[in-house]
């Protein structure tokens, strides 16, 4: 099976209910008083860690995600019942994009954890809440707002502590099947992992970490050739690598040349991974003239602690081990936030302009913005009292005043969402 880690889907979340006209019958109040219920509010698409997924299997096959609408208002002043909000469950490590903008939404890093994706609409008021001493008996409600619907990208990164680099069949599968339960498949071939194996591995005083043997990186990664980014995007959460070479001259590897090029293969990546603490393991020492190319590595890097090991035989790993535990206690997890097309988790972003105004010249305007479009998209411009009710809400958000400080004339039109209104300077009257 082929390892899913990225995948896009298109969410909407379940319109608002509706409300309704309902009066009830009483003696002495006006067609009995107002009686009509709210609507209910919509579902919410909601992503939910889920502990015993490890793929994006399940929503690679999915186009659409929809969550349920609210019910409409009752009489009796009864509230419909709320859409149910849509739980889709997901592996540890699963962030989830917005397409359009390619803003981080939310990063699924803890057991359990939940995000809301889509965000369900708002119910519709019923007519009871709009009377008043001028309207005692109100025969419009409104309209339930749309649910919120967008196209995400969802990615899951791997959540291990430590990551095992290195070219490919360098023993890196091979030092993860010794010191953990993990069983990769290995070979004595240039090998390349395609599916990132994880392991627990527990240190003999007690420590434990999760150590993941990476999809095998070629020159160009960075510049996506070969597995590339499907690489590097693997090892973005590791706090601790474990960079193997192999010391075998039978390979026909040079240890110094593929350090140099893993490096700055890395180097180049937009996260800058070699911020991470690096422990450098000298493999397959038991071959003949591995000792001379440990030599020569040494001279080349005299300021590195290098790790001797014959992972087949489990030798010199232990130290390795402790000294992974040991860095892991100093270090701190690396955000993703450095690459400024992705975005900042958690970044203060001001408010947005609740709408905004457009001259088009010839006496016309153009009124934008989402809550007016919230506010329009709950009106029912058939019904002469609902439209008295969203020019007052316009002129309670500011857009009269803001419309005569831009110069608007008695009369001009004013168009929102390619309707157009006349208007009328109500200070005025």
């Amino acid at each position: 099976m082929h390892f899913i880690d990225q995948t896009s889907l298109i969410l909407k979340a379940g319109k608002g209910g509706d409300g309704i006209v309902s009066f009830r019958r009483e003696a002495h109040v006006p067609l009995g008083g107002p009686f009509g219920g709210d609507g209910g509010k919509g579902g919410s698409i909601i992503f939910e860690v889920d502990t015993h997924k490890s793929t994006l299997l399940d929503l690679h096959f999915l186009k659409m995600i929809t969550a349920q609408s609210g019910e409409n208002g009752k009489t009796k002043k009864m509230h419909g019942a709320d859409g149910e909000d849509k739980i889709v469950k997901v592996p540890l490590g699963t962030v989830v994009r917005d397409k359009s903008d390619n803003r981080i939404i939310a990063d699924l890093t803890h057991p359990g954890q939940q995000a809301v994706i889509a965000r369900g609409g708002k119910g519709g008021r019923g007519n009871f809440h709009f009377k008043s001493a001028r309207n005692p008996a109100p025969d419009f409600s409104e309209k339930g707002e749309e649910g919120q619907q967008l196209e995400v990208e969802i990615e899951l990164k791997l959540l291990a502590d430590v990551g095992l680099v290195g070219f490919p069949s360098v023993g890196k599968s091979t030092i993860l099947s010794v010191v953990s339960a993990a069983r990769p498949e290995i070979a004595d071939y240039p090998f390349t992992t395609l599916v990132p194996n994880l392991g627990v591995v527990r240190v003999p005083d007690g420590r434990s970490f999760v150590l993941a043997d990476m999809p095998g990186l070629i020159e160009g990664a960075s510049q996506g050739k070969g597995l590339g980014f499907d690489f590097l995007r693997h090892i973005e959460r590791t706090r601790v690598l474990i960079h193997v070479l192999d010391m075998s001259p039978a390979s026909g590897r040079d240890p110094l040349e593929d350090y140099e090029i893993i490096n700055n293969e890395m180097g180049t990546y937009r996260f800058n991974l070699l911020q991470r603490p690096q422990i450098v393991v000298a493999n397959k020492m038991d071959e003949d003239g591995a000792e001379e190319n440990l030599e020569r590595f040494r001279k080349a890097h005299p300021d590195l602690e290098v790790f001797p090991t014959t992972a087949l035989i489990a030798e010199g790993l232990q130290e390795v081990l402790y000294r992974a535990a040991d860095l892991l206690d100093v270090t701190e997890p690396f955000p993703l936030q450095q690459d400024e097309n992705i975005g900042v988790l958690y970044k203060y972003e001001p408010e947005p302009e609740p709408f905004t105004i457009r001259n088009l010249g010839n006496g016309q305007w153009v009124v934008e913005g989402d809550e007016i479009n919230r506010l329009f998209s709950r009106t029912d411009f058939e019904n002469e009292q609902q439209v008295m009710q969203f020019g007052i809400a316009l002129r309670k958000m500011g857009v009269d005043a803001a419309l005569r400080e831009k110069g608007i004339q008695e009369k001009d039109t004013v168009f929102i969402n390619d309707f157009g209104f006349e208007f009328t300077d109500m200070d005025e009257e």
